[in-house]
């Protein structure tokens, strides 16, 4: 279920701000929105497994803050990060 490293740094070079980055705002976002949808995959097969439930919903809070913040304090990039990922309206 976790994100292979190749995977991460995939994201991390789609969604970096520059070139040393690896923990802003839409990098950490992308990441959460990745394992969201893999979880919500597993969570389809494995009905009662609450454990992992209880972990989505965390992750799903988490995500939610750091959008909250990035619309709070850069619309801009608010806008772009959700466009990119497909989140939202």
């Amino acid at each position: 279920m976790a994100l292979s490293a190749e995977q991460k740094t995939q994201l991390v070079q789609t969604h970096r701000r520059h070139d040393q980055d690896t923990g802003s705002a839409e990098v950490q976002i992308a990441i959460l929105t990745t394992r969201i949808t893999q979880l919500t995959e597993h969570l389809k097969n494995h009905k009662k497994d609450h454990s992992s439930r209880r972990g989505l919903l965390k992750m799903v809070g988490k995500r939610s803050a750091l959008l909250k913040f990035l619309a709070r304090h850069d619309r801009e990039r608010y806008l772009n990060v959700i466009g990119k990922l497909g989140l939202r309206k």
